[in-house]
């Protein structure tokens, strides 16, 4: 009687059953699921922090630029709902607006950005402080046609300034403003005390300037 026997290397080629190959499958779709909520979960943190960044940088600049604009300022000559007026500084020395040296803060009809509008003349022409009007309606292109912008917020809402008292006469600027991060509103505030405040310049009557100072 012959027993015959399978060669050994028939018996090494038995491959996966199916349950076997399903419990691989269920094991790789568990990790890859793994995987990818990591990927996401690494991607909105990323996302997360870049916004907060952008943004935080964004206040510190406009700390900064205001807050230097404001304290080495002659005077707030005017505000006018949506934007201020600022005499930035004389230029030329003759106790006078011109229109080089004057700068507006604007924060658009619907306060939702904060802008610095800077004028590129050299004219010494004085500038009346009743002629100060408000940026939108375009009074000072009599003076100069060039205006240099520079967007420091591009996008915020509720921007409100306070002051001391009225201007001219205000020896304390603030300006409040919202932004929104990462999906939730934060208001930040910037303040600032003007140094070499002008007011020696003004009249009795505070809505202009005087002829000569003693």
């Amino acid at each position: 009687m012959v027993n015959a026997k399978r060669p050994l290397s028939v018996l090494n080629r038995r491959g996966l059953t199916l349950v076997e190959l399903l419990v691989a499958l269920m094991v790789t779709s568990i990790v890859l699921a793994a995987v990818a909520t990591l990927a996401f979960a690494m991607g909105s943190a990323y996302e997360t922090n870049d916004d907060t960044s952008q943004k935080q940088a964004q206040v510190r600049f406009v700390t900064l630029r205001i807050s230097e604009l404001i304290r080495h300022c002659k005077l707030i000559c005017g505000a006018h709902g949506d934007d201020l007026a600022v005499w930035r500084a004389d230029d030329n020395d003759d106790g006078q607006v011109n229109i080089g040296e004057l700068v507006y803060i604007e924060c658009g009809s619907s306060g939702e950005h904060l802008q610095l509008c800077e004028f590129t003349s050299s004219s010494n022409t004085a500038i009346s402080l009743d002629s100060i009007r408000a940026f939108s309606t375009d009074w000072w292109l009599a003076y100069s046609s060039d205006v240099n912008y520079t967007r420091l917020i591009p996008q915020c809402s509720s921007v409100q300034f306070g002051f001391d008292v009225a201007p001219p006469q205000s020896r304390f600027v603030s300006i409040s403003f919202d932004l929104i991060e990462n999906g939730v509103v934060h208001t930040y505030q910037v303040g600032a005390g003007l140094r070499g405040w002008a007011g020696n310049l003004l009249n009795q009557a505070g809505d202009g300037f005087v002829s000569d100072d003693d």
